[in-house]
């Protein structure tokens, strides 16, 4: 895999930047915190998304960008005889090949996905192939024999087999755990077969049992049968006794109630015969009581009549009592009209006052406010302008004359009194205005006098308002009182009219003397009035009651008639009441029968279904005893096979690390005769993973620190090589971030001399360091800076590298 192209847009502290790669060594340079390693990790995201990037997605976004600003990283790269671009945002991710229009993957985990099956290698691969990260080349040698051998493990895709293993113990204690619950949950062969025998030979005894209640039942069914026809019969000759019994009973009382009803209404017809009679005796002194009743009616007449004008009269007095009082009301009101219109006038004056008073008030009070306002503002300007101030100050003071200052980042040296000076006069002058101000401020904490008086103006122009528009409500108040006057006075005038005519229209004559006499008169004939009431009332049924009185005498004959037919149909049906109990008797007796059998063949059938679930549940157990044994055999099975597989893991995880180190051993010794021009041919790797010089065929106990690095370089690049041949792809890119901190000046210079005599093996090496001479050992150098005033890290082309680079920023 080669690098091509790296385009970086709001990414960590990355604004804007854009790399383009070529072959043989390039060298990132820049200070620590400058965003060299960034770099990497944006490449790293682009292959591989979220899972590669440090801290959350949140913080990937340049923390000085504006809201929603676009993120995006593209890296352009070939693959075997393909070229790739992949671009990932936040949001959104596309895979491009050989310079096609329309991307051919689309979305973060699909691009993650198919990079990861073109170049062959997960996430952690990758960084362990074509990556070695900071003091990565000596990490060997500060671990120990066991976790010398995790670690190349680890590196080498070796504990995929261990966690393969894990998960295999895993499941075989699961396993383990399944068969000692299945085998202790087992049922004895022997019990359940006794169990099921029993179950059989229960049922068939209660079968037999079934079979006998079911005969007796159908015996007693045919006696209940043979019974029943009879009983009925005799209940339905019973019943019709007794509703012949019940007709005769209510003829004979209606035979007594006819005879009752006869005498009663004879006896009624000589009463009213007698009444007739005696009322003929009464009509002389009946003839005068109509006349008196018509003239007392005439009489009440002119009674209501004379009490009628009397209450008219009393009215009519009253109505001209308040006709008068009202005219004498409508007299003191005056000229109101004029009066309420000199009120408003002197109103809208008062109105005007008003609205002057309070612009002139408006005016001293917001100027008032503006210049407190004012005052406070400059006041709290100079207060954050002393702290800023006396922070600088006293940053300037910690860093002293020497060290570099934190504001221009360079020494201050002979200047440094004078800039303490300065700052110390600039604290000066803000102190004496910050005394101004706050005097100011306190002066204008209270209203000026100028203010006070708009303000008392203002009141006294709102009291002569409000006075003036109480005199116009009082004013129109009048008015209202007048012209309501003015509606009663025309109110009471037409009723005074209306009492005058309604008296006109009454009759004035009435003889209250003559009134009471013929009262008397009614009063003394009211008992005979009454009794001959009643008289005519009773002489009017002597008719009526003749004609009843012969219907009663014939329904009476009918009913004795009827009383002798009903009797002599109860003689004909022949009925007896010892027959009839006897039957009864019989047909009871049949009935408890079936019902004694019915509940016992009831009971055995309860038995009989008791006696199959019992079959079953013993059936039933058999077969789960037998399902559970098959299972015990599967079990058991998947238990051996995984305890297998946990041996063949343990034995295959020991024979890959015993083949391991000569493999790595043979890889780092060609490589080592490559960089040494075959002076040195052969390293060894012994049983604490620790790798050894070999000179002459003997391992060479003391060695320089330079040939120390040359061992720690060969076997990191052994270990790469050897990653990504198991990828199945090409080593030709390698990327070293810090590789040279722990170094001096002539073994950095040692390493970047053997990485130049790798060049046919890695044609693409790409070193990120802090270190600036590194520049001077490699093909092109890039230099990455932090603006402190944008606060983006800037790439550009180091000055001093071989002309050609080929790089943009």
């Amino acid at each position: 895999m080669r690098l091509h192209r790296l385009k970086l847009l709001n990414f960590r502290q990355h604004a804007s930047t854009e790399i383009v790669f070529g072959t043989g060594i390039t060298a990132i340079i820049g200070p620590n915190g400058s965003g060299k390693t960034t770099l990497l990790e944006a490449i790293a995201w682009a292959f591989y998304g979220n899972p590669a990037a440090r801290g959350s997605r949140d913080s990937i976004r340049w923390n000085r960008a504006p809201a929603r600003a676009s993120v995006r990283v593209e890296v352009e790269f070939s693959l075997g005889a393909h070229e790739f671009r992949v671009g990932r945002g936040l949001y959104s991710a596309e895979l491009f090949q050989d310079r096609l229009d329309a991307p051919t993957v689309v979305g973060h985990q699909e691009v993650s996905g198919r990079l990861e099956r073109l170049l062959g290698m997960t996430r952690d691969e990758f960084f362990n192939t074509y990556f070695t990260g900071q003091k990565e080349l000596a990490v060997m040698a500060a671990l120990g024999p066991t976790d010398r051998a995790r670690f190349l493990s680890r590196v080498l895709g070796y504990e995929k087999l261990r966690l393969a293993q894990d998960q295999v113990r895993e499941t075989r204690s699961g396993l383990r755990g399944e068969l000692t619950g299945l085998e202790r949950g087992l049922a004895d062969a022997e019990v359940l077969a006794s169990e099921h025998a029993e179950a059989k030979a229960q049922l068939a005894e209660v079968q037999g049992l079934l079979d006998t209640a079911t005969r007796t039942r159908e015996e007693a069914t045919t006696a209940l049968e043979l019974e029943g026809p009879v009983w009925t019969r005799m209940a339905e000759l019973r019943e019709s006794v007794l509703e012949f019994e019940g007709e005769l009973r209510i003829a004979e009382r209606d035979v007594g109630e006819a005879r009752r009803e006869f005498e009663r209404l004879d006896k009624e017809l000589a009463e009213a015969l007698a009444a007739r009679t005696e009322f003929a005796g009464l009509e002389s002194d009946l003839s005068t009581v109509a006349p008196l009743r018509e003239e007392l009616e005439t009489l009440e007449r002119q009674a209501r009549a004379a009490g009628q004008r009397r209450s008219l009269a009393g009215r009519l007095r009253e109505v001209e009592g308040q006709l008068q009082r009202e005219r004498e009301r409508a007299e003191r009101f005056g000229d109101v009209d004029a009066a309420l219109t000199s009120a408003r006038s002197a109103l809208d004056v008062a109105r005007v006052a008003l609205g002057r008073a309070e612009v002139e008030e408006e005016a001293a009070s917001t100027a008032w406010v503006r210049d407190r306002q004012d005052a406070e503002t400059k006041r709290q300007n100079l207060r954050d302008q002393y702290v800023d101030v006396q922070k600088h100050r006293e940053s300037v003071v910690a860093a002293g004359a020497e060290d570099e200052c934190p504001i221009c980042k360079r020494p201050l040296g002979a200047v440094y009194q004078e800039v303490l000076e300065t700052l110390h006069r600039q604290m000066e002058e803000i102190e004496v205005k910050g005394k101004f101000f706050k005097r100011r401020t306190e002066q204008l904490k209270q209203p000026p006098d100028e203010l006070g008086a708009t303000q008392a103006a203002v009141k006294a122009a709102r009291t002569a308002v409000e006075e003036a528009a109480q005199l116009v409500a009082r004013c129109e108040d009048r008015r209202r009182q007048r012209h309501d006057v003015e509606s009663d006075l025309e109110r009471l005038a037409s009723r005074q009219r209306e009492l005058h005519e309604e008296m006109t229209t009454l009759p004035e004559t009435y003889d209250s003397d003559r009134h009471d006499q013929v009262r008397e008169s009614l009063r003394a004939l009211e008992p005979t009035i009454t009794r001959a009431a009643e008289l005519r009332s009773a002489a009017s049924k002597a008719e009526d009651l003749v004609g009843r009185a012969e219907a009663a005498e014939r329904t009476a004959s009918e009913c004795e008639a009827k009383v002798k037919g009903l009797e002599t149909a109860i003689a004909d049906l022949g009925f007896s009441e010892e027959a009839f109990t006897a039957a009864r008797e019989r047909y009871q007796a049949a009935e408890a029968t079936l019902r004694e059998t019915e509940l016992r063949l009831a009971s055995v059938q309860g038995d009989v279904r008791a006696a199959e679930a019992a079959l079953t549940s013993a059936e039933r157990r058999l077969r789960e005893r037998e399902e559970r044994v098959r299972r015990i055999d599967v079990v058991r099975t998947d238990f051996t096979l995984h305890d297998e597989l946990d041996r063949a893991l343990h034995d295959l995880r020991l024979e890959l690390n015993a083949r391991m180190r000569p493999e790595l051993a043979e890889r780092a010794s060609d490589l080592l005769g490559d960089l040494t021009d075959s002076r040195y041919n052969e390293v060894e790797l012994d049983e604490s993973y620790r790798l050894l010089l070999v000179e002459d065929g003997q391992v060479k106990p003391v060695i320089s620190g330079g040939e120390e690095d040359l061992l720690h370089l060969v076997l990191r690049l052994a270990i790469s090589q050897m990653v990504a041949e198991r990828a199945g792809q090409p080593l030709s890119l390698l990327v070293l971030d810090e590789i040279f901190g722990s170094l001096d000046e002539h073994r950095r210079q040692n390493v970047v001399s053997l990485l130049r005599g790798l060049a046919d093996r890695f044609p693409q090496v790409v070193l990120i360091t802090h270190i600036e001479s590194v520049r001077e050992g490699v093909d092109r150098a890039l230099r990455v800076d932090l603006d402190s005033e944008t606060g983006a890290s800037l790439v550009r082309e180091d000055p001093t590298t071989l002309e050609g680079a080929d790089v943009a920023a």
